[in-house]
């Protein structure tokens, strides 16, 4: 990743169990796209999954393509973190993407714990140190009007040593000019997230039940209104993707349920 060049990632969820074969299957014939590597997901919404930086460095090996690795201060203390951050120059890996992680749902807590033994703006800091190219993410909370605060915050991650900045998915250029307009005395590169809707209810769904995320009731309104909602979702994506050369250092293209099939038509030139 550099910071004069639009950058294309894809984020990959690791599987829950020890074998990747099936995964870098699926992946293998993405490598011919116009994407520069991949970004991967550490036990996403708080659930076990595959070491991701286990997947990083099969991804790598597989495809010759470079792997952000995400790193989390919910998982690990600071020992276990910093072993994993040397552990990842040691495998080839030169970027993460440094974030606080998913909050452990209610029903899980009886027998999963959150770490948390150093904040996230400690973690940049660690990671800059161990000469790693780092990232933070840049989460707006619009259900709650969150931009003001989350700008400070990521203004201190900037502080804290943060290259750049991945943003959570955003759906129209309204939302996208916004978080443009509000970062741009930042100075860093902001990496725009985008994730496929795939149907009306999943359209809905994120926008009332998933933090970070809000679809704008037009967009919610093409995928009610279409014929195919998936290609709908796909030519939104699209259209994010090219508002994103426009304005933004890169993108992030997050397929929503394993469905990388949807890249082909996102990624065609």
């Amino acid at each position: 990743m550099t910071e004069d060049n639009f950058t294309v990632t894809i984020e990959v969820v690791p599987p829950t169990g020890p074998d990747a074969a099936p995964l870098l299957a699926a992946l293998e014939p993405l490598v011919d796209l116009a994407f520069d590597g991949f970004s991967v997901a550490t036990n996403p919404v708080a659930k076990p999954h595959m070491s991701a930086m286990a997947l990083c460095a099969l991804l790598q090996k597989k495809t010759g393509k470079p792997a952000v690795l995400h790193c989390t201060t919910r998982d690990h203390n600071r020992l276990s973190l910093q072993g994993m951050l040397w552990g990842a120059r040691a495998l080839g890996i030169e970027t993460v993407l440094i974030a606080t992680g998913d909050f452990i749902a209610l029903g899980d807590r009886a027998h999963t714990t959150s770490v948390r033994d150093l904040d996230v703006f400690d973690l940049v800091r660690m990671a800059r140190e161990a000469e790693l190219r780092t990232g933070v993410v840049f989460d707006t909370h619009p259900e709650s009007n969150g931009l003001e605060k989350a700008v400070r915050r990521l203004a201190s991650k900037v502080e804290a040593g943060a290259h750049f900045a991945v943003t959570q998915p955003v759906y129209d250029e309204a939302s996208a000019t916004q978080l443009i307009e509000a970062t741009q005395h930042l100075k860093i590169p902001i990496i725009l997230g985008i994730l496929p809707l795939r149907t009306p209810r999943h359209a809905e769904f994120l926008h009332r039940k998933v933090a970070g995320i809000a679809v704008p009731e037009q967009v919610r309104n093409r995928m009610q209104g279409a014929d195919d909602p998936v290609a709908e979702g796909v030519a939104n994506a699209g259209e994010m993707l090219a508002i994103a050369r426009k304005h933004f250092a890169g993108a992030c293209l997050m397929p929503p349920f394993d469905h990388y099939e949807v890249l082909f038509d996102i990624l065609a030139d």
